[in-house]
């Protein structure tokens, strides 16, 4: 039986409450990287989507981000996207910055906090879709892939990410990868759609979704 320092008992409950606020740590008082390392561990995102044009499964912005809110609250983290324009070459990139920061808004908070940028190319073609929708598509992409390197997701069984196909042209690829590629769009896509050689793998399978 346990006694108090004034010489009353302890109860059995009294106990466990002591026990559990010495266990209990504050975890939006971790340094950031602390945070993030148990984020990476914890996050669990499952590839609920379908690519109609592979026939593979993927993961999408909103699934990942579904899953990483709860953990981020958990935390006390905050995700922000900053999106700009970048010329490349020849070529305009959509250019996006995930940051992570406590959610203190203190100065040493802001300045140790985790970045990291993703590109992604715009469309030459989207069929349905104006020009201000090209660009969303473009940032939703560059998101997602920020966000997986973020946190750490694997997702080097995407066709998305398989070989350097995404920015070589249909014009460019070899005669017979070109011609079942243009024979899997015209068996998929609507009979409108128009093929563009001078489009690459990425935007001939995205144009027409």
């Amino acid at each position: 039986m346990t006694k108090k320092e004034d010489g009353n008992i302890i109860t059995m409950k009294e106990v466990k409450e002591q026990e559990a606020k010495k266990e209990k740590v504050d975890l939006t008082k971790l340094p950031i990287k602390i945070k993030l390392m148990h984020i990476q561990q914890e996050l669990k995102v499952s590839k609920s989507q379908v690519n109609k044009f592979g026939g593979y499964k993927y993961r999408s912005l909103e699934d990942i981000l579904e899953a990483v809110k709860p953990l981020l609250a958990k935390y006390g983290l905050i995700l922000t996207f900053v999106d700009n324009i970048e010329l490349i070459g020849e070529r305009y990139y959509l250019a996006t910055l995930a940051q992570l920061e406590s959610i203190d808004g203190d100065d040493a908070s802001v300045r140790n906090g985790v970045a990291v940028k993703a590109y992604a190319r715009e469309s030459l073609v989207k069929k349905g879709m104006d020009e201000s929708q090209i660009t969303g598509a473009a940032s939703s992409y560059a998101r997602k892939y920020a966000l997986n390197a973020l946190f750490a997701i694997d997702d080097t069984k995407d066709a998305d990410t398989q070989n350097n196909k995404n920015d070589i042209t249909l014009k460019e690829m070899s005669k017979d990868k070109r011609d079942k590629i243009v024979e899997t769009i015209k068996k998929i896509a609507p009979k409108d759609f128009e093929i563009n050689l001078d489009m690459t793998y990425f935007e001939a399978k995205k144009a027409y979704e």
